[in-house]
């Protein structure tokens, strides 16, 4: 794979950005394309590894020394097909997945990693360019129906599974456009939305149907919907937010960080009734969450023209090197540092929100933290407040990116499907059925909140089950295996 010596000639490259100054002005992705040339070097960096740990390290199975070879050889139409095999959605990943793949690189032990989700990206960006990307309805139809609820990556990928296998599929969505947190969650800057709607048109082309603005559990009762469909996916996601159970909470200035970057989106897209805007022009504006959502709330509030941003992360700030109880290959949780983080935001690290304070008119002027520490007790870490270090900090916008507890609970309330502890839906990996004959459910609305390419690999695992469940038996993939449609 690649060039033999490649991995001991050429050092890791990657994409580089726009200036800050120039990038902030608009919504637009900044990043700086690398030449093919320095692509086809980097493909060369693959090593030719015994076992290619980074096999193991995506979720989806990716077959990555397959498509980096043909990049250096200059193959780019076979790595396109070597990358589709195994991801529907190469282009957002490629944009946004923490890439787990390269954690688990071979070449990570004792050097930097190859550039695998660079050249995912390119990979997928030829292919559109060059008309590569093709619709391909099935040869023949099955006469079965599915209803896939939820339009995010786990919905998306399932439904295209599905209706490759042959059944009629139909995506609901309770938002006007498909795409769910895709769409309404990640900011343009990081992947501008023509880059979903051009796959969506593959998908319609391919007969897939789609139903917006239309909520299941309100609009159509869950059970109506079992009854219409041979079988139903689903694919909600896990929305309820996370709180912040601390005094003044309430206040006008308190928003979760989803509505912040969702009506933000809107407002990009050109839609004008946004309700009460969400602005942080001219606000000393903290973050509170130290996640890729908290990132994107940083970006958002740049663009907006904030006075200042400062984002707050309870746990302490991580080394840049991997910490050696998170060995090769696996994840580690070590400093990252966003493009947005560059932008202009003040980090603290070890810091809890103890209360928001408001003025006579109920609007946020300001809140108090206090450091913290994790002890480690009788085994366990526990957070203790460091003694004299409260804080009080001028803000008039507070973003909370505390992240997710778990899913929705009026439509598996109607179909009576199981659900956890944490309200996720009970579905098993092996099957991913419910209890309930003929629902299946994949994504974070089974596995709680996770990574988007997470969320594609179960919505590939979860059509091949339900196809098997529909026809006896399924040619459709499993984890890293070819992509066999039904003919």
């Amino acid at each position: 794979m690649g060039k033999t010596t490649g991995f001991l000639e050429f050092e890791r490259e990657i994409e580089q950005y726009q200036p800050v100054k120039d990038r902030i002005k608009n919504y637009k992705e900044f990043t700086i394309p690398l030449e093919k040339k320095a692509l086809k070097n980097q493909g060369a960096r693959c090593m030719d590894c015994g076992i290619p740990f980074c096999h193991s390290g995506c979720p989806l199975g990716n077959l990555i020394p397959d498509f980096n070879d043909a990049v250096y050889r200059g193959k780019w139409e076979k790595a396109a097909r070597i990358l589709h095999s195994t991801n529907n959605f190469p282009e957002f990943t490629g944009r946004l997945c923490p890439a787990p793949c390269e954690e688990a690189c071979v070449m990570g032990i004792n050097q930097n990693p190859i550039t695998i989700e660079n050249i995912e990206k390119n990979i997928v960006e030829q292919a559109f360019k060059n008309g590569w990307i093709k619709a391909k309805p099935p040869a023949v139809r099955t006469g079965k129906t599915v209803a896939v609820v939820g339009s995010g990556p786990s919905g998306l990928a399932a439904a295209q599974q599905l209706n490759r296998a042959g059944h009629w599929v139909t995506i609901f969505e309770r938002d006007e456009k498909l795409g769910g947190l895709l769409r309404y969650g990640i900011p343009d800057f990081k992947m501008e939305k023509q880059v979903i709607d051009r796959r969506l048109e593959v998908l319609e082309e391919e007969g897939v149907i789609f139903k917006p603005n239309t909520w299941i559990g309100k609009d159509i009762t869950a059970e109506t919907l079992k009854s219409e469909f041979d079988a139903v996916v689903l694919c909600t996601g896990a929305t309820v937010r996370r709180s912040l159970p601390v005094k003044g909470g309430t206040l006008n200035g308190v928003v979760q960080a989803m509505d912040f970057l969702k009506q933000n989106n809107k407002r990009v897209d050109g839609i004008k009734e946004l309700g009460e805007e969400i602005l942080a022009t001219d606000k000393d504006v903290i973050v509170i969450g130290g996640g890729d959502t908290g990132s994107d709330c940083i970006g958002t509030s740049v663009r907006h023209g904030a006075t200042s941003v400062t984002n707050f992360e309870i746990m302490g700030k991580g080394t840049i090197e991997r910490p050696a109880h998170q060995p090769w290959p696996f994840w580690s949780m070590r400093l990252r540092t966003s493009s947005s983080h560059q932008e202009g935001a003040e980090r603290r690290w070890s810091i809890s929100t103890k209360e928001f304070i408001g003025d006579d008119e109920g609007n946020l002027v300001g809140l108090i933290t206090v450091e913290v520490e994790w002890v480690k007790e009788n085994g366990r870490f526990n957070l203790k407040e460091v003694p004299g270090t409260e804080k009080e900090w001028k803000c008039d916008l507070a973003l909370l990116a505390l992240g997710f507890t778990g899913s929705e609970t009026t439509i598996a309330e109607q179909l009576g499907v199981d659900m956890d502890a944490r309200t996720n839906i009970q579905a098993e990996t092996g099957s991913y059925a419910t209890n309930v004959k003929g629902v299946f459910a994949a994504g974070d609305s089974r596995r709680g909140q996770s990574l988007i390419v997470w969320a594609i690999a179960e919505g590939r695992q979860a059509a091949h089950y339900v196809d098997t469940y529909l026809m006896g038996s399924s040619d459709l993939p499993l984890k890293g295996e070819g992509d066999l449609p039904r003919v």
